[in-house]
């Protein structure tokens, strides 16, 4: 079934979706700006040309994408530094190119992952309070992209999985507690890719790329499950999503320029379950999903406002709820996970809009009267724990998320630090061995450290003897030539 609409004042939605829309708790769903006070001041944010949001939020930081002279940096602020933010604040400045994308771990609130013009992908671990000096050091180096990364996704319940796409049309899978590249998706892609989700249990990837194709892949069997050609007509760059129930929401552009909307059946993909059109901006729209609610929130690169929709199992699926509007413009915007929002005052989302100088957040509120727990706004969410390890999704193992209620609010908790164990293939250097090798071949190990000590006394002892023997010879030289200025001085 294919449904067309028109937003704005003109509205063409048909009778059916409007009567739904009256039935929707969400449906007085509000936005709101905070107060100046509240925001994030004299930010510069990246220039560069680049479709990504700029910004990832979580319970404890808000991270930003900078200018940054001679390479990439990104901000990571406490959410409670609002205000105007030094020239001279501590950045995240590895990077020798500028940074694209960033993506807060959802297994630990202090870890984040970067990609960048440079071609790598960084993962860095934040302090518990914040950054005091800038970091320079990630934990963790990705190499394996020939061109710049633009994309980094984690995997939603398996801790350390990461995913990179980059401008090599390639899609890299990385066991980060080991730094190892496991899956590499290489020949998938002929033109560049536009962007990756994962499904709800992490099974699955959904990319929208160049070629006007949106693909669904299974990463580990390394094959495409579905795909559709020309999902939107139009040569402006395209987005997809997978949603709770598995099917995919799509956001582009037609032929004509206008920007759509649609639903999509991944096992039949051959006509969409709807697809709306909007308008005639030429801003990428980037899909912002709450699988709790099924709202989708459209924020559109350059626009001033965030359209949201309730997507359902009844016609037209995709319902319109209502459009929170601003006067300046939006260069990126960030959005808060579940655990993060305030459950008293009944939010449901929370953006981080990116000015040219400044990050603004926008709350979204149902109106209720009463100040109980609404249980029927907050269902259980995804909470922090992972609900597998990397080695068990690598061999096979599915887990939806770990859920967690917010009747009490979240408290985070203590995140346990990012350890790498990079596995050493030619095992060519016995003193970097981890301790629990020592424990384990205690003998062989040291006498292979006993018979290199005793080498490199040898080579030291040699070098000391050489240096003396060049010096005595020069003292001689130096003798003999005093001797002589002395006779001609005579």
């Amino acid at each position: 079934m294919v449904v067309k609409c028109l937003l704005g004042s003109n509205c063409s939605f048909p009778n059916t979706m409007r009567r739904v829309v009256r039935q929707s708790k969400f449906r007085h769903v509000f936005g709101q700006a905070v107060k100046n006070d509240q925001c994030y001041d004299d930010i510069r944010v990246s220039r560069v040309t680049w479709d990504s949001s700029f910004c990832a939020v979580n319970p404890r930081f808000v991270a930003i994408i900078v200018e940054a002279s001679g390479g990439g940096a990104f901000l990571v602020l406490p959410l409670h530094k609002t205000g105007r933010i030094d020239k001279s604040y501590p950045t995240v400045c590895g990077h020798t190119g500028p940074v694209l994308d960033i993506d807060w771990c959802p297994h630990n609130d202090q870890v984040i992952a970067s990609g960048s013009e440079d071609c790598t992908v960084m993962v860095w671990q934040i302090p518990e309070n914040g950054l005091t000096l800038s970091l320079t050091e990630p934990v963790v180096i990705l190499e394996g992209h020939s061109k710049r990364v633009g994309i980094v996704a984690w995997h939603p319940t398996a801790r350390n999985v990461l995913l990179s796409a980059g401008c090599d049309n390639a899609i890299i899978i990385w066991n980060v507690g080991t730094g190892e590249a496991l899956i590499n998706l290489d020949d998938m892609h002929a033109d560049m890719i536009y962007n990756v989700s994962w499904n709800r249990d992490g099974s699955l990837i959904c990319t929208a790329s160049k070629d006007k194709k949106v693909r669904v892949i299974d990463p580990r069997k390394q094959e495409i499950v579905a795909e559709k050609e020309k999902a939107h007509e139009g040569a402006r760059p395209m987005r997809a999503i997978f949603l709770a129930d598995g099917n995919v929401f799509t956001t582009g552009f037609s032929r004509m320029s206008e920007r759509q909307l649609a639903l999509w059946n991944p096992k039949n993909m051959q006509e969409p379950i709807a697809l709306h059109e909007m308008d005639t901006s030429n801003g990428v729209l980037l899909p912002f999903y709450d699988p709790d609610t099924s709202i989708i929130y459209l924020c559109g690169k350059g626009d001033s406002s965030i359209r949201y929709f309730e997507i359902t199992d009844e016609s037209p699926y995709v319902h319109y709820l209502n459009t929170f509007s601003s006067k300046e413009p939006q260069r990126g915007m960030g959005h808060m996970p579940k655990r993060g929002l305030d459950v008293n005052k009944c939010e449901i989302a929370r953006f981080f809009k990116l000015h040219e100088r400044k990050c603004e957040p926008i709350i979204m509120t149902v109106p209720r009267k009463s100040d109980l727990f609404q249980d029927d706004l907050y269902p259980d969410t995804a909470g922090p724990e992972a609900a597998l390890e990397a080695e068990e999704w690598f061999e096979g193992k599915n887990a939806d998320p770990v859920l967690i209620s917010l009747k009490h609010g979240y408290i985070p908790g203590k995140n346990r630090d990012l350890k790498v164990v990079k596995k050493n293939i030619l095992d060519s250097k016995p003193s970097a061995n981890k301790k629990c090798d020592l424990i384990s071949v205690p003998k062989k190990t040291a006498d292979t450290a006993s018979v290199q000590n005793e080498a490199k006394l040898d080579e030291i002892l040699k070098e000391i003897k050489s240096i003396k023997d060049t010096i005595c010879n020069q003292d001689e030289r130096i003798s003999k030539l005093e001797q002589q200025m002395a006779k001609i001085a005579a």
